[in-house]
Order: structure tokens, then C-alpha cells, then sequence
């Protein structure tokens, strides 16, 4: 059976062990927590109150409510003041200024306490700061931002490979919307343009360092393929175990292509897309190469047209370029894929004729160019009728570097050109051509 204390002895031991227990949490809380009355003065506030106000803490027991804060602050919160004296739960978040100056973000929590017969005789206040919180939300909302606004392809995936997310600059790029990508797998983009090699070396850097960087054709969704620039990294765990993989990419196939033209252009005739002597030059060292290590020989025939500058003269370079494109026509349908035609001046070609088995061979296909180029050309309405003169030189009888080669092909052709139109010599040092 239970003891009662009817002495009038006040409370027990029990009960004041519990109230201090509970001064003691509430007191230790980093929330601020405290009681008001419908005065508005403090009954009540823990140490918290008096650390981010600065003010000791018997000095906030008794301090009026609008003492304590700012005439703002103060505006701000009397609505809710009016409301919780009404009885009505309050909650709401503000941006306050801590005794120190820095400013802190806080959730605040109005609860109005009622006496017996249901009247507010006071209320509490429990304020959390959220400041960390706040700037993480700020820091995930400004990535968020970045996420969907960067023009960017951006990829994340599992460690499986599974594709947890994309951004609208990924659907852009690739054709896939989120819902067609999200749960595939990025294989879904593959290009079958590179080999398994490729994308081993790939995963071990991603594996080595953390982090793979570089260039790898894809394919968007409609088949057609193009060239990304790419950075793949890790996102490790607290133990550096990876638990994301971050892909992120640009379309970089239109930089390619005009980086590709330019390229071309440095290695080809602007007006025939003909190699030009820089290329011819390279090829003929290939060929030389070749031709020592196989002990195999080669032709290399220097042409310049018959008749063309009277044309170019009269009617117009418009007309003679024209001309020299159908010029250049011509000759490619008589190159094999191991010969080389090319343009080296404005009515000179250059044609590398590979492995003739005779003299008599390089003969005729020179008497072919001969034939092609005296038939009729239509240009701008008009026919007209040129020439070509031929001289050749071979590798190794006339010479054993490209600069002799062409020097002595461009001889022979000026003898040829000297006979008259239409005319095709060998080089012989021999006879001193």
C-alpha cells in the first residue's frame, strides 16, 4: 500500500528529481525552448535563449516579448502571437540575427497552454535552428539549377549501371526522354564504333583514378551517330567504395566536322578537292617506302593542260575553273585506288601511277588521260576542246627522293610540250631531256 502526503510538506523527492531531470534536458537542448504569458513577458526560457540572443539568462525571465526582439522581427511574429493567444497552433520559419551578427534560420513552433476551463493562459515556444540545414538545401537546390539548366548531357547511374537519372540536356543530345532511359543501361547509346578494348582501358582509369575523361562516338535514339566529349567520374563512399557513377557530356560533332574540313582543306585543292602538293608530297614518300622495302617501282606523270589559258584568258576564270573541275573529273575515273591524282599549280596535275607492270602499261593509261581530256567539254553552255602534255619519270631510274621525281616528270613534260600539243616523254638522264 502506497504512502500519501497529506502534511502539507510540498513535494516529494521523486518530484523534484523529475523537475530537475527535465530543467536539466530542456536546458541542454540546442533548441530554443520557453513559456509566455498572455502579458507577453517571459516565464520561462532555457540556456539556448541566452545564447543566441547574448543575454544572460536571469536577464530574459520577466523581458517583454517585444524588448527581446527587433520592432521588426517583432512585426513580423505578431500575427502569430495574435493567433496563438486565439488558441491556434502556430508554425512558420524566419531568418533571424544572432547576438554574434551572423544570421541563423530557424522553424518556430507557437503552442498555446490552456487552463481548466479552456482559456489560453499563456503560450510556449520551441524554436529549431536550421541553419545547416538551410545552406544544404541552398547548396542541393543551386545543383538541382545547374542539373536542369546546363546544356550538358548529365548521367547518373549505379555501380550496377542501372541509369538513375538524366537532365533535359541529356534528352536534348540524345533523343532518349527520362522515361525511355531511366532503368536501361548506358550500353542503350552505344555506337558499336569502338571495341571491347576501348571500354576496358576506360573503366580502369575509372577504377586507377577516379575519373575518365575524353572523346567516344555515341548514337542518339533515331540511329544517327556523333561524336561526344566526355568526363565519367566516380562518387565514393565514406570508405571510397564507389556507390554512383557521374557521366557528363557535349555534342561536340559539329566541332568535328568543320575540325575535320579544316583538315581536309590543308591537305586538298580548294577548287577540285584534289590532294594538293602538300599531301601529293607525303604520298610519294609513303610510296618510296613502300617501293624500296618492296623492292617494287613506281610512275609518277606530270600533265599540263594544252589550250587552257587561251580559255581562262577570254572567257573568265569563272569559266576556267569549271573547266579544271571537269579537268579533275576526268582523271579520277582513271585512278585505281593505289594511284594518286593531284593538283599542284593552276593547269598542273600530278598522277602517281603505282606498279606498272611495263613501260608499255605507263604508256597507254597516259594515252588514255590524252584521250579523256581531248574529248568535248560542255561548260557554261559552251564545247570547248583542250590538250594535255605528259612527261614521266620513274622510281628508281629517274630519281630516288619526290623532289627529283618531279623535277625530272616536269622536264619530260616540257619536251612534250615543246613538240607540240598532245605529246607524252619519258625522262632519260641519258639524253638529257
Amino acid at each position: 500500500m502506497r504512502e500519501t502526503n497529506d502534511k502539507g510538506q510540498g513535494a516529494s523527492p521523486a518530484t523534484i528529481s523529475g523537475e530537475q531531470y527535465i530543467k536539466t534536458i530542456v536546458d541542454s537542448t540546442p533548441n530554443m525552448m520557453g513559456y509566455w504569458g498572455t502579458d507577453l513577458r517571459c516565464r520561462y526560457a532555457n540556456n539556448a535563449f541566452s545564447a543566441w540572443y547574448g543575454i544572460p539568462p536571469e536577464d530574459v525571465i520577466g523581458i517583454r516579448f517585444q524588448d527581446l526582439v527587433s520592432e521588426q522581427l517583432f512585426a513580423l511574429n505578431e500575427p502569430h502571437i495574435r493567433a496563438v493567444l486565439a488558441g491556434e497552433t502556430q508554425r512558420f520559419e524566419r531568418t533571424l540575427k544572432k547576438a554574434d551578427g551572423s544570421l541563423g534560420h530557424i522553424i518556430g513552433h507557437y503552442s498555446p497552454d490552456f487552463d481548466s476551463d479552456g482559456v489560453v493562459k499563456g503560450f510556449s515556444i520551441q524554436a529549431s535552428e536550421v541553419t545547416v540545414l538551410k545552406e544544404v538545401e541552398a547548396k542541393l537546390k543551386l545543383a538541382a539549377c545547374v542539373f536542369e539548366s546546363m546544356p550538358d548531357g548529365v548521367l547518373i547511374t549505379d555501380v550496377q549501371g542501372t541509369i538513375l537519372s538524366v537532365n533535359p540536356g541529356f534528352i536534348e543530345i540524345t533523343g532518349y526522354s527520362a522515361e525511355d532511359a531511366v532503368g536501361q543501361t548506358p550500353r542503350i547509346l552505344q555506337s558499336k564504333q569502338h571495341d571491347q578494348a576501348f571500354y576496358a582501358a576506360m573503366w580502369e582509369t575509372i577504377k586507377t583514378d577516379g575519373r575518365w575523361h575524353g572523346e567516344i562516338w555515341n548514337r542518339r535514339k533515331d540511329g544517327e551517330l556523333y561524336l561526344q566529349r566526355m568526363t565519367i567520374s566516380m562518387v565514393p563512399d565514406e570508405s571510397g567504395e564507389p556507390v554512383r557513377y557521374v557521366s557528363v557530356f557535349s555534342d561536340i560533332t559539329t566541332l568535328w566536322r568543320k575540325d575535320e574540313h579544316i583538315k581536309h582543306l590543308a591537305f586538298h585543292d580548294a577548287l577540285t578537292d584534289l590532294p594538293n602538293r602538300t599531301l601529293l608530297m607525303d604520298r610519294i614518300d609513303q610510296k618510296l617506302l613502300s617501293a624500296e622495302r618492296d623492292k617494287t617501282h613506281f610512275a609518277l606523270m606530270f600533265l599540263d593542260l594544252d589550250g587552257f589559258k587561251l580559255v581562262n584568258d577570254q572567257l573568265g576564270h569563272h569559266v576556267g575553273d569549271d573547266l579544271l573541275k571537269d579537268v579533275a573529273g576526268k582523271l579520277l575515273t582513271l585512278v585505281r585506288r593505289s594511284d594518286t591524282v593531284a593538283r599542284v599549280g593552276g593547269d598542273e596535275f600530278i598522277f602517281i601511277f603505282n606498279c606498272p607492270q611495263e613501260e608499255g602499261e605507263i604508256y597507254d593509261v597516259a594515252n588514255r588521260i590524252v584521250s579523256s581530256i581531248n574529248e568535248p567539254i560542255m561548260v557554261h553552255g559552251k564545247t570547248f576542246q583542250i590538250g594535255v602534255s605528259i612527261g614521266i619519270s620513274m622510281y628508281p631510274a629517274d630519281g630516288d627522293t619526290a623532289v627529283e621525281l618531279i623535277r625530272n616528270a616536269d622536264t619530260a613534260m616540257y619536251a612534250a610540250k615543246s613538240m607540240g600539243r598532245n605529246n607524252i616523254r619519258f625522262f632519260s638522264a641519258h639524253r638529257h631531256i
